[in-house]
Protein backbone atom coordinates (compact mmCIF):
# COMPACT_ATOMS: atom_id res chain seq x y z
CA UNK A 1 0.00 0.00 0.00
CA UNK A 2 1.31 3.05 -0.87
CA UNK A 3 1.06 6.38 1.28
CA UNK A 4 1.77 9.70 0.28
CA UNK A 5 4.06 12.05 2.82
CA UNK A 6 0.75 14.24 4.05
CA UNK A 7 -1.02 11.54 5.57
CA UNK A 8 2.46 10.27 7.23
CA UNK A 9 3.33 13.09 8.93
CA UNK A 10 -0.68 13.28 10.24
CA UNK A 11 -0.05 10.15 11.36
CA UNK A 12 2.91 10.58 13.18
CA UNK A 13 1.79 14.11 14.45
CA UNK A 14 -1.29 11.75 16.22
CA UNK A 15 1.01 9.19 18.09
CA UNK A 16 3.20 11.99 19.43
CA UNK A 17 -0.28 13.07 21.03
CA UNK A 18 -1.20 9.85 22.56
CA UNK A 19 2.45 9.56 23.78
CA UNK A 20 1.96 11.70 27.33
CA UNK A 21 -0.96 9.39 28.14
CA UNK A 22 0.63 6.23 27.42
CA UNK A 23 3.45 7.30 29.24
CA UNK A 24 1.37 8.25 31.97
CA UNK A 25 -0.63 5.23 31.90
CA UNK A 26 2.20 2.79 31.61
CA UNK A 27 4.50 4.49 34.28
CA UNK A 28 3.56 1.67 36.98
CA UNK A 29 3.62 -1.53 34.82
CA UNK A 30 5.83 -3.38 37.24
CA UNK A 31 3.10 -2.34 40.17
CA UNK A 32 0.42 -3.71 38.01
CA UNK A 33 2.48 -6.62 37.09
CA UNK A 34 3.12 -7.65 40.81
CA UNK A 35 -0.51 -7.29 41.70
CA UNK A 36 -1.47 -9.32 38.99
CA UNK A 37 0.83 -12.04 40.13
CA UNK A 38 -0.82 -12.03 43.62
CA UNK A 39 -2.20 -14.93 44.92
CA UNK A 40 -4.57 -13.03 47.21
CA UNK A 41 -8.21 -12.03 46.89
CA UNK A 42 -9.02 -8.77 45.38
CA UNK A 43 -12.25 -7.09 44.91
CA UNK A 44 -14.25 -3.58 43.86
CA UNK A 45 -16.77 -3.10 46.44
CA UNK A 46 -19.36 -0.05 46.21
CA UNK A 47 -19.58 2.41 49.60
CA UNK A 48 -22.15 3.94 49.68
CA UNK A 49 -23.21 6.70 52.13
CA UNK A 50 -26.12 9.31 51.54
CA UNK A 51 -26.43 10.18 47.82
CA UNK A 52 -22.17 9.12 47.22
CA UNK A 53 -21.41 6.09 46.23
CA UNK A 54 -17.29 5.51 46.59
CA UNK A 55 -15.28 2.61 44.68
CA UNK A 56 -13.03 0.78 47.11
CA UNK A 57 -10.36 -1.94 46.14
CA UNK A 58 -10.41 -4.39 48.81
CA UNK A 59 -7.66 -7.10 49.36
CA UNK A 60 -8.07 -10.14 51.86
CA UNK A 61 -4.78 -11.73 53.72
CA UNK A 62 -4.28 -15.69 53.08
CA UNK A 63 -5.19 -16.29 56.75
CA UNK A 64 -7.06 -18.87 59.07
CA UNK A 65 -8.03 -16.42 61.74
CA UNK A 66 -9.65 -13.06 61.94
CA UNK A 67 -7.67 -10.16 60.87
CA UNK A 68 -7.36 -5.93 61.41
CA UNK A 69 -8.74 -3.74 59.14
CA UNK A 70 -6.47 -1.49 57.77
CA UNK A 71 -8.11 2.00 55.26
CA UNK A 72 -5.35 2.93 52.86
CA UNK A 73 -5.76 6.38 51.74
CA UNK A 74 -4.17 6.57 48.36
CA UNK A 75 -1.31 9.69 47.43
CA UNK A 76 -2.26 12.99 45.77
CA UNK A 77 -2.21 10.62 42.67
CA UNK A 78 -5.18 8.68 43.03
CA UNK A 79 -5.88 5.05 43.45
CA UNK A 80 -3.28 4.11 41.04
CA UNK A 81 -1.44 0.65 40.38
CA UNK A 82 1.24 1.16 42.87
CA UNK A 83 -1.09 2.11 45.60
CA UNK A 84 -3.44 -1.23 45.42
CA UNK A 85 0.01 -2.86 45.44
CA UNK A 86 0.73 -1.02 48.80
CA UNK A 87 -2.54 -2.76 49.91
CA UNK A 88 -1.69 -6.31 48.35
CA UNK A 89 1.32 -6.18 50.14
CA UNK A 90 -0.12 -5.45 53.73
CA UNK A 91 -2.69 -8.10 53.10
CA UNK A 92 0.45 -10.93 52.39
CA UNK A 93 1.59 -9.38 56.13
CA UNK A 94 -1.82 -10.26 57.69
CA UNK A 95 -3.69 -7.89 57.41
CA UNK A 96 -7.66 -6.89 55.51
CA UNK A 97 -7.24 -3.56 53.31
CA UNK A 98 -9.55 -1.34 52.17
CA UNK A 99 -8.44 1.40 49.53
CA UNK A 100 -11.22 3.82 48.74
CA UNK A 101 -10.54 5.84 45.50
CA UNK A 102 -11.46 9.26 46.62
CA UNK A 103 -12.16 10.59 43.12
CA UNK A 104 -15.19 8.21 42.64
CA UNK A 105 -17.45 9.99 40.48
CA UNK A 106 -15.33 13.06 40.27
CA UNK A 107 -13.77 11.79 36.72
CA UNK A 108 -14.70 12.24 33.32
CA UNK A 109 -17.54 10.23 32.43
CA UNK A 110 -18.49 9.82 36.42
CA UNK A 111 -15.64 7.40 37.06
CA UNK A 112 -12.97 7.46 39.67
CA UNK A 113 -9.14 7.38 39.23
CA UNK A 114 -8.33 5.96 36.47
CA UNK A 115 -10.91 7.95 34.09
CA UNK A 116 -8.21 11.33 34.37
CA UNK A 117 -6.62 11.83 31.48
CA UNK A 118 -3.30 13.09 33.19
CA UNK A 119 -1.33 13.13 36.21
CA UNK A 120 -1.66 16.49 36.33
CA UNK A 121 -5.26 15.99 35.97
CA UNK A 122 -5.48 13.42 38.61
CA UNK A 123 -2.98 15.98 40.93
CA UNK A 124 -5.66 18.75 40.40
CA UNK A 125 -8.69 17.01 41.51
CA UNK A 126 -7.35 14.93 44.20
CA UNK A 127 -5.81 19.01 45.69
CA UNK A 128 -9.76 20.29 45.55
CA UNK A 129 -11.45 17.52 47.18
CA UNK A 130 -13.43 18.14 49.96
CA UNK A 131 -11.72 17.90 53.31
CA UNK A 132 -15.35 16.78 54.89
CA UNK A 133 -16.45 14.53 51.95
CA UNK A 134 -12.82 12.63 52.15
CA UNK A 135 -13.87 12.26 56.03
CA UNK A 136 -17.01 11.09 54.73
CA UNK A 137 -15.43 8.77 52.44
CA UNK A 138 -13.22 7.12 55.08
CA UNK A 139 -16.25 6.78 57.24
CA UNK A 140 -17.89 4.54 54.95
CA UNK A 141 -14.65 2.25 54.45
CA UNK A 142 -14.01 2.04 58.23
CA UNK A 143 -17.96 1.28 58.87
CA UNK A 144 -17.54 -1.62 56.09
CA UNK A 145 -14.37 -2.66 57.21
CA UNK A 146 -15.46 -3.26 61.07
CA UNK A 147 -18.79 -5.22 59.93
CA UNK A 148 -16.84 -7.78 57.34
CA UNK A 149 -17.04 -11.19 59.14
CA UNK A 150 -13.09 -11.40 59.03
CA UNK A 151 -12.71 -8.63 60.88
CA UNK A 152 -11.24 -9.00 63.93
CA UNK A 153 -12.46 -5.31 65.61
CA UNK A 154 -9.05 -3.38 64.89
CA UNK A 155 -8.72 -0.63 62.95
CA UNK A 156 -5.85 1.53 61.38
CA UNK A 157 -5.58 3.85 59.08
CA UNK A 158 -2.45 4.53 56.83
CA UNK A 159 -2.00 7.19 54.20
CA UNK A 160 0.31 8.58 51.57
CA UNK A 161 1.58 11.91 50.88
CA UNK A 162 -1.29 13.96 50.75
CA UNK A 163 -2.95 10.64 51.87
CA UNK A 164 -0.61 11.10 54.80
CA UNK A 165 -1.39 14.52 55.91
CA UNK A 166 -5.44 12.94 55.91
CA UNK A 167 -4.50 10.13 58.01
CA UNK A 168 -3.41 12.06 60.58
CA UNK A 169 -6.63 14.31 59.94
CA UNK A 170 -8.76 11.12 60.48
CA UNK A 171 -7.30 10.35 63.69
CA UNK A 172 -8.61 13.48 65.05
CA UNK A 173 -12.23 12.43 63.85
CA UNK A 174 -12.03 8.78 64.12
CA UNK A 175 -12.03 7.61 67.94
CA UNK A 176 -12.34 3.52 67.17
CA UNK A 177 -9.13 3.93 65.76
CA UNK A 178 -6.14 1.37 66.89
CA UNK A 179 -3.35 3.50 65.41
CA UNK A 180 -2.99 6.24 62.82
CA UNK A 181 0.23 5.59 60.50
CA UNK A 182 1.49 9.33 58.60
CA UNK A 183 3.85 8.91 55.56
CA UNK A 184 5.54 12.27 54.69
CA UNK A 185 1.98 14.00 55.68
CA UNK A 186 1.20 16.81 57.67
CA UNK A 187 -0.02 17.05 61.23
CA UNK A 188 -3.72 18.57 61.94
CA UNK A 189 -3.94 22.28 63.22
CA UNK A 190 -5.64 20.76 66.32
CA UNK A 191 -5.03 17.26 67.81
CA UNK A 192 -6.59 17.60 71.42
CA UNK A 193 -9.51 14.97 69.87
CA UNK A 194 -6.80 12.65 68.74
CA UNK A 195 -7.31 9.38 70.71
CA UNK A 196 -5.25 6.79 68.66
CA UNK A 197 -1.08 6.45 68.64
CA UNK A 198 -0.33 8.08 65.79
CA UNK A 199 3.30 6.67 64.04
CA UNK A 200 4.70 8.90 61.70
CA UNK A 201 7.22 7.96 58.54
CA UNK A 202 9.47 11.05 56.87
CA UNK A 203 12.29 11.74 54.38
CA UNK A 204 15.40 13.18 55.34
CA UNK A 205 15.14 15.17 52.50
CA UNK A 206 11.93 16.63 52.38
CA UNK A 207 12.35 19.82 53.84
CA UNK A 208 9.01 20.92 53.00
CA UNK A 209 7.04 18.41 55.08
CA UNK A 210 9.64 18.43 57.23
CA UNK A 211 10.02 21.43 58.89
CA UNK A 212 6.46 20.75 60.11
CA UNK A 213 7.61 17.96 62.10
CA UNK A 214 8.27 19.51 65.18
CA UNK A 215 5.86 21.99 65.86
CA UNK A 216 3.55 18.87 65.00
CA UNK A 217 5.53 16.80 68.31
CA UNK A 218 5.28 19.78 70.54
CA UNK A 219 1.34 19.94 69.83
CA UNK A 220 0.81 16.14 70.43
CA UNK A 221 3.19 16.37 73.72
CA UNK A 222 1.04 19.30 74.47
CA UNK A 223 -2.16 17.74 74.06
CA UNK A 224 -0.46 14.43 75.83
CA UNK A 225 -1.05 12.28 72.93
CA UNK A 226 1.07 9.52 71.66
CA UNK A 227 3.07 10.41 68.36
CA UNK A 228 6.03 8.33 67.45
CA UNK A 229 7.96 10.27 64.05
CA UNK A 230 11.07 8.75 62.64
CA UNK A 231 12.95 10.63 59.64
CA UNK A 232 14.88 8.28 57.27
CA UNK A 233 17.98 9.94 56.25
CA UNK A 234 18.90 10.16 52.50
CA UNK A 235 15.44 9.78 51.31
CA UNK A 236 13.25 11.66 49.73
CA UNK A 237 9.29 12.40 49.52
CA UNK A 238 7.28 9.55 48.61
CA UNK A 239 10.19 6.56 49.37
CA UNK A 240 7.67 3.99 49.76
CA UNK A 241 6.43 4.28 46.14
CA UNK A 242 10.01 5.35 45.02
CA UNK A 243 11.99 2.97 46.95
CA UNK A 244 10.11 -0.38 44.89
CA UNK A 245 10.10 0.97 41.84
CA UNK A 246 12.87 -0.57 39.58
CA UNK A 247 14.19 2.73 38.13
CA UNK A 248 14.46 4.23 41.08
CA UNK A 249 18.20 6.03 41.21
CA UNK A 250 18.53 6.96 44.72
CA UNK A 251 19.39 4.38 47.23
CA UNK A 252 18.20 6.15 50.05
CA UNK A 253 14.82 5.96 48.89
CA UNK A 254 14.99 1.87 48.41
CA UNK A 255 16.91 1.93 51.91
CA UNK A 256 13.82 4.16 53.74
CA UNK A 257 11.42 1.90 51.94
CA UNK A 258 12.61 -1.64 53.14
CA UNK A 259 13.05 -0.01 56.72
CA UNK A 260 9.82 1.84 56.49
CA UNK A 261 7.84 -1.52 55.42
CA UNK A 262 9.56 -3.10 58.31
CA UNK A 263 8.73 -0.87 61.09
CA UNK A 264 4.82 -0.26 59.56
CA UNK A 265 4.16 -4.29 59.81
CA UNK A 266 5.69 -4.59 63.09
CA UNK A 267 3.60 -1.72 65.00
CA UNK A 268 0.52 -2.89 63.04
CA UNK A 269 0.85 -6.51 64.98
CA UNK A 270 1.50 -5.34 67.83
CA UNK A 271 -1.12 -2.50 68.03
CA UNK A 272 -4.18 -2.97 70.45
CA UNK A 273 -7.77 -2.81 70.43
CA UNK A 274 -9.26 1.36 70.20
CA UNK A 275 -7.80 3.02 73.61
CA UNK A 276 -10.46 5.16 75.05
CA UNK A 277 -8.17 7.91 75.80
CA UNK A 278 -4.48 8.63 74.43
CA UNK A 279 -2.59 9.68 77.50
CA UNK A 280 1.28 8.77 76.30
CA UNK A 281 3.39 11.57 75.95
CA UNK A 282 4.80 12.18 72.77
CA UNK A 283 8.89 10.82 71.67
CA UNK A 284 11.35 12.56 70.37
CA UNK A 285 12.12 12.39 66.69
CA UNK A 286 14.41 9.95 65.56
CA UNK A 287 16.27 9.01 62.60
CA UNK A 288 17.22 6.48 59.95
CA UNK A 289 19.79 5.62 57.88
CA UNK A 290 22.83 7.88 56.39
CA UNK A 291 22.53 11.47 54.42
CA UNK A 292 22.22 10.73 50.80
CA UNK A 293 20.82 12.12 47.52
CA UNK A 294 17.63 13.63 47.77
CA UNK A 295 14.59 12.06 45.87
CA UNK A 296 11.76 13.74 43.90
CA UNK A 297 8.96 14.65 45.25
CA UNK A 298 5.81 12.90 45.01
CA UNK A 299 4.21 16.13 43.86
CA UNK A 300 6.65 16.21 40.97
CA UNK A 301 5.22 16.26 37.22
CA UNK A 302 8.40 14.61 36.32
CA UNK A 303 8.09 11.53 38.65
CA UNK A 304 7.14 8.91 36.19
CA UNK A 305 10.48 9.81 34.54
CA UNK A 306 13.31 9.73 37.05
CA UNK A 307 12.49 6.83 39.37
CA UNK A 308 9.46 8.11 41.48
CA UNK A 309 6.69 7.21 39.65
CA UNK A 310 3.46 8.23 40.82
Amino acid sequence: MKLTTLPLLKLFAASLLTLPAAASLHAQDWAKARLDASPRHHEYVPLKHGDRTVQAFVVYPEVKSKAPVVILIHEIFGLSDWAKEMADELAAQGFIVIAPDLLSGFGPGGGGSIEFPSQDATVKAVSGLNPDGVIADLDAAADYGKKLPAANGKLAVVGFCWGGGKSFAFATHRHDLSAAFVFYGTGPADVTSITAPVYGFYAGNDARIGATVPATTDAMKAASKKFEPVTYEGAGHGFMRAGEDPTNTVPGNKTAREQGFERLVKLLHEMKSAPKASVSVAQPATTAGKTGAAGVMCHSTSAAATGASM
